[in-house]
Parts: structure tokens; sequence; C-alpha cells
């Protein structure tokens, strides 16, 4: 059976210095405790890799566009601000986050206890991921998708490019509110969470594109189950 596998690496993770380093650190272990709560250790999987590099498994390829945009909407969502005093500039960091690769296919090792993951679906996204920034180091795209089915990634890697650009414009606050649309949680229950008025989550939600996004996923869910 296939599985989806994530690889994740943070963009610009150098121009952070190190008390942002350790606040991102936490919020990516946070993140995966979340996730693993959510879709239960049996489905996912997720790992922290050097401090800024996830790899995550899905037993259920069908969850892996949602689980990849929590993520990035997650870090996007990070109240983390330069240091003025020294001219920090996070400009990449707060436009792109977090580059992400999806890949589905066969996994011939899967140990959560041991922590080896090997085989098709691995090497398709770790490749990916490889291959997502250009020789000039220059930021090429930050979600994409790869398999063996030819017509899977015709029809997903012109939608994973438009939520790509989607997602780049986001703010913190319109993030966090995706962040909890994808978590399948009511605007009134986000208005709780949040404690922001329901008006301003549907307007944050309507400038995001949510119905796009939402209509995006379902797409995938459909087409890989």
């Amino acid at each position: 059976m296939k599985k989806a596998t994530l690889s994740a690496d943070i963009v610009s993770s150098t121009s952070l210095n190190v008390e942002q380093r350790l606040i991102l650190e936490k919020e990516l272990v946070r993140l995966l405790a979340l996730l693993k709560k959510t879709f239960g250790s049996k489905i996912f999987f997720g790992r922290l890799i050097k401090g800024d590099y996830i790899e995550c498994v899905l037993d259920n390829p069908i969850l892996a566009l949602r689980v990849a945009l929590l993520i990035k909407s997650y870090i996007k969502a990070l109240d983390i601000r330069p240091d003025k005093k020294t001219g920090q500039n996070l400009k990449d960091f707060k436009e792109q986050g977090i580059r992400i690769a999806v890949g589905i296919g066969e996994l011939s090792i899967w140990d959560k206890k041991k922590g080896i993951i090997d085989g098709e679906a691995i090497y398709l996204s770790g490749r990916a991921i490889n291959e997502m920034t250009g020789s000039d180091k220059k930021i090429k795209n930050t979600l994409v998708f790869r398999s063996n089915n030819e017509s899977w990634n015709d029809s997903l890697s012109p939608i994973f490019s438009l939520l790509d650009v989607l997602f780049t414009k986001f703010k913190r606050a319109q993030s966090e509110i995706v962040f909890y649309k994808l978590l399948n949680k009511s605007e009134k229950e986000i208005t709780g969470i949040l404690n922001k008025s329901q008006s301003t989550i549907n307007q944050h939600s309507t400038a995001t594109g949510w119905t796009a996004i939402e209509s995006s996923v379902k797409y995938f869910e459909k087409l890989i189950n």
C-alpha cells in the first residue's frame, strides 16, 4: 500500500539568531505533537532533524496536502520578529516560511521506534527538496508534489504551484485562521480560540481565498483516494 511522505526545511533558517532558532525548534516539536494527536499515531509519524528539517510519513496518503498546508500555515503564523538592533533581515523566512515536498509511493521500511524510513516515497520527497533551490541558491518554489503516477503529477503540480503563491502572500493573522480551518474548526470555534470577532475571522478567511484552498484539498483527497 502506498504511503505519503513529507520532506520539509525552513527557508533561510540561517537568518535566525540563536534565540529565534530555539523558539522555532520548540514550535516545530509542538506542531508535530499536535499533528500526531490530531491524526493518530497509527496514521501520522513526524520527526525533527537538526532543528530545521522535518520528515513525516502518512499511512493514509489522502491527508498529505492537508498536513502540508497545516505545517506551512503554522510556520507562517509564528510571531518571530527581526532584531532591529542588528538590522536582521527575515524577509524570505517571513514570506516563504518552509519548503515542503510531498511524495507518494511505496515504503520498504517504516520503523517508528527506530526512526527508519526507506523506500520510494521518501526518495521522491527528499530529492524534490534538494531541487527546490537553484544553483544560485535562490528559492524556486516551496510546495511541490512528486509521484510515479504521471496523471497525478500532471493534475496536481499546477494546484500545488498556485497554493504556493497564495500562501506566500498570507499575513500572520491570515495564516492562523487558515491553520484552524484546515483542522476543520468552525469560524465560531476560531473566534473563541483567537479571541477575535467572527466578522474579523470571516474577513481574513475571505481574503486568503479559503474557498479555493478548501476545494484544492478536497480535489486532492478525491484524486488520491
